[in-house]
């Protein structure tokens, strides 16, 4: 029997999926480790591999069977774009991909004018303005703290997630639309699904059981 790799996105995330597969009976003690210097972890009992990668790996790992399976954010997999089987909502790490700003921006979205928007996400920002509300904008990607664009005048409004808007409203700034909700999701490489349908599907199966 092949092992059946999965990839983690590293943090919350990771340590709440390795809380599910705990209760699914699959168990990666070793992973909680903050010291452990190791990069793959084995259970040679169940015939499974798993290893943390940064969030906006995981979808690249999945894509090219370096992974089967791979647990990251619904925002990750939207600006990633790769095509993958998406086969769970985990129901955690839930927030929202939004258009903020300060209230007087709420009109040039209102009137579609010619605006800037900063983001981490541009494919997300791009896909929503252009194709969701026929804006013409032209987008900035940000790498650090995009709440400090439109206070410092780079862009009228930034595309970025919340969670729970205190950032948002320290800096004066607020939710003007919402693109949509995000939260920790399964994707499955589709050649994987293929070969190994039957283990992938009764693990589904008892994840989708304790989510519900």
């Amino acid at each position: 029997m092949k092992y059946l790799t999965f990839a983690l996105a590293k943090g919350r995330l990771a340590n709440k999926s390795l809380d599910l597969f705990e209760k699914c009976g699959i168990n990666m003690e070793e992973m909680r480790d903050p010291d452990t210097r190791k990069l793959i972890f084995t259970n040679e009992e169940l015939k499974i591999r798993m290893f943390l990668a940064k969030p906006s790996d995981v979808p690249t790992y999945v894509d090219y069977g370096a992974a089967d399976i791979g647990i990251a954010g619904k925002d990750t997999l939207l600006e990633e774009g790769r095509k993958l089987y998406e086969v769970l909502d985990l129901g955690f790490g839930k927030c929202r991909m939004c258009v903020c700003g300060p209230q007087e921006a709420a009109q040039y979205l209102r009137h579609h004018q010619m605006i800037r928007v900063a983001s981490k996400y541009p494919n997300i920002a791009k896909n929503y303005f252009y194709n969701v509300k026929h804006q013409t904008v032209e987008i900035i990607k940000l790498n650090g703290s995009v709440e400090l664009a439109p206070i410092v005048g780079l862009s009228e409004v930034i595309v970025d997630i919340v969670e729970t808007g205190s950032t948002l409203r320290e800096n004066g700034l607020k939710v003007l639309e919402e693109i949509c909700p995000l939260s920790a999701r399964v994707v499955v490489n589709p050649v994987s699904m293929k070969m190994e349908n039957e283990r992938i599907m009764k693990l589904i199966k008892e994840l989708k059981e304790l989510t519900r």
